[in-house]
């Protein structure tokens, strides 16, 4: 390790990897810091006991205690290369050109604000897509946003399970469509997909799914650094300039310090203002009183119905199905300007069969043929008391004191989620189901907010540019800094959002920091 980097970007997720790449691939001299591991890839990757929480990647270490409205529990975060994105479905939706604007009916008094619009972002939308590999069939989504860039790939055609959902929604009346993934499907770089259907919920056995460790692996090629089962414990201050990022190896516990111009903060939403709140930098900024406040997770979760025989067996490869008909409305409550979208899913079979009990896992992995999964995500309130809070009495094995969580949904949440649950049993019986049944989802996999960025100083802990207010040297560049959560999967959002302060960033590089290779970061092409 060198004595000064240019960078240190903690944490490899989508927000440190694509912040990092225009960074690197301007000459700076980048450090990535990651608490985890490479995650294991080929056919290891596909076995039961590599489901997300099922897999070492997924720690209990981090002392999270959560109370929501489902239960009240230790919880845990995903710690390895790549973060969360490794074990994503590649679902790389947009948000809507409204959702930068979405008015007090979701805003109430929150005071919050996206600092630019979805024009602003484009551009970074069509190279996260490039670079993620995203196929899609642009104009098929009814409220799909402009777009200046065509997709890298078309959608490969329909299982027989999806063609029967597709015919079942339009027999009703709606538009479902292929929603955009980020799985490569022409020669290049990665890997082709194999249709394998190990998608969500697992690590991609061939790495063609474009997660962030997809991105991560690229940068190691072009120089920059990465320190693997490093955690941040301490961000050290000196007036107006973080100095200092204190380190622990987790695997021999010994502690240094990494020191850098300017540091990028990109551990996610729940990590982020646990290492802010540790280092009392809160103190530092305007917006302090907003750091780890604002938690959103969209209210979600799963709808399966129960199929005498499944259209194709139930199989599906990966998602196939999306609507976002009542997006923006629904017929039977027009006051709401903000509802969501349904996703097909594919059911989680491992992870269903480990939390059934032993004695019944037989009858289980008989009845799991005959069902079919929509989840449903409907877009939550920022709401201040819905917060994340240091708990001193309780210290991770790192030194780090405890996290609080608590989260609690407003009625407008559970309305929009009861009405996309009724369009999707609708769905379902339109498709021929016997019946269905509900399960909430309690995960934080959706986790926003809460160190969000925006124009007022004393109700936002961000500017416009990610910049932590109060020191000049800090930044951060993951699902903390949205604003608002819409109600599409975030990844994409993050990406774009991490690659526009990236680039500002390098094209704020010292001369004598630039490389020769870019002043400006070009959309690049697909596999490129």
């Amino acid at each position: 390790m060198r004595d000064h980097y240019d960078v240190v970007v903690i944490g490899s997720g989508p927000g440190g990897a694509m912040a990092a790449l225009p960074l690197v691939r301007a000459g700076a001299r980048v450090l990535m810091l990651e608490r985890g591991d490479w995650v294991t890839r080929g056919l290891a990757a596909r076995a039961p006991e590599a489901t997300a929480v099922l897999s070492p990647a997924y720690s209990m270490a981090a002392g999270y205690d959560a109370d929501t409205d489902v239960s009240h529990r230790a919880a845990g975060a995903f710690h390895c290369v790549g973060g969360p994105t490794v074990f994503y479905a590649g679902v790389a939706l947009r948000y809507r050109q409204d959702d930068f604007n979405p008015g007090a009916e979701v805003l109430g008094d929150c005071g919050a604000c996206w600092p630019y619009d979805y024009a602003e972002l484009e551009p970074f939308y069509s190279q996260a897509e490039a670079l993620l590999g995203v196929s899609g069939d642009a104009g098929a989504d009814p409220t799909e946003p402009p777009r200046t860039h065509a997709y890298g790939m078309q959608s490969p055609p329909l299982s027989v399970t999806a063609q029967a959902l597709h015919a079942a929604a339009r027999g009703i009346g709606l538009a479902p469509f292929r929603p955009p993934l980020a799985i490569n499907r022409v020669p290049g770089a990665r890997a082709i997909c194999d249709g394998c259907g190990s998608c969500d919920g697992f690590a991609c056995a061939t790495n063609a799914k474009g997660d962030a460790a997809t991105i991560v692996t690229m940068l190691i090629g072009e120089g920059m650094e990465l320190r693997t089962r490093t955690a941040a414990v301490r961000l050290i201050a000196d007036g107006d300039r973080v100095t200092a990022v204190e380190c622990v190896d987790v695997a021999t516990g010994n502690r240094f310090s990494v020191r850098a111009d300017t540091v990028i903060l990109a551990a996610g939403a729940l990590a982020t203002p646990h290492l802010i709140l540790a280092s009392k930098l809160q103190a530092q900024c305007s917006g302090g009183s907003v750091v780890g406040r604002f938690l959103t997770r969209h209210c979600n979760g799963v709808l399966l119905g129960a199929f005498l025989r499944p259209p194709g067996g139930g199989v599906v490869p990966y998602k196939e199905f999306a609507i976002t008909d009542f997006y923006f409305r629904h017929p039977g409550r027009p006051e709401l300007t903000r509802v969501g979208i349904i996703q097909q899913t594919a059911l989680p079979v491992s992870l269903v069969l480990h939390e059934a009990p032993s004695l019944l896992r037989p009858l289980v992995r008989r009845v799991l043929p005959h069902l079919m999964g929509l989840v449903v995500i409907g877009e939550d309130q920022p709401v201040f008391s819905n917060h994340v809070a240091l708990d001193p009495r309780r210290v991770d094995p790192l030194g780090l004191p405890g996290l609080n969580i608590f989260h609690r949904y407003t009625p407008r949440d559970f309305l929009a989620r009861r009405l996309l649950l009724r369009e999707s049993r609708r769905i379902f019986s339109a498709a021929g189901s016997l019946g269905s049944f509900w399960r909430t989802i309690d995960t934080f996999s959706h986790a926003l907010g809460t160190v969000r960025m925006g124009d007022d100083p004393e109700t936002s802990a961000l500017d416009g540019d990610g910049r932590f207010r109060g020191l000049a040297n800090l930044y951060v560049a993951d699902g903390s800094a949205l604003p608002t959560s819409a109600a599409v999967n975030p990844s994409l959002t993050i990406a774009a959002t991490a690659l526009r302060l990236g680039t500002r960033l390098a094209n704020a590089l010292h001369p004598a920091v630039r490389g020769s290779r870019v002043e400006r970061l070009p959309v690049v092409q697909a596999n490129g």
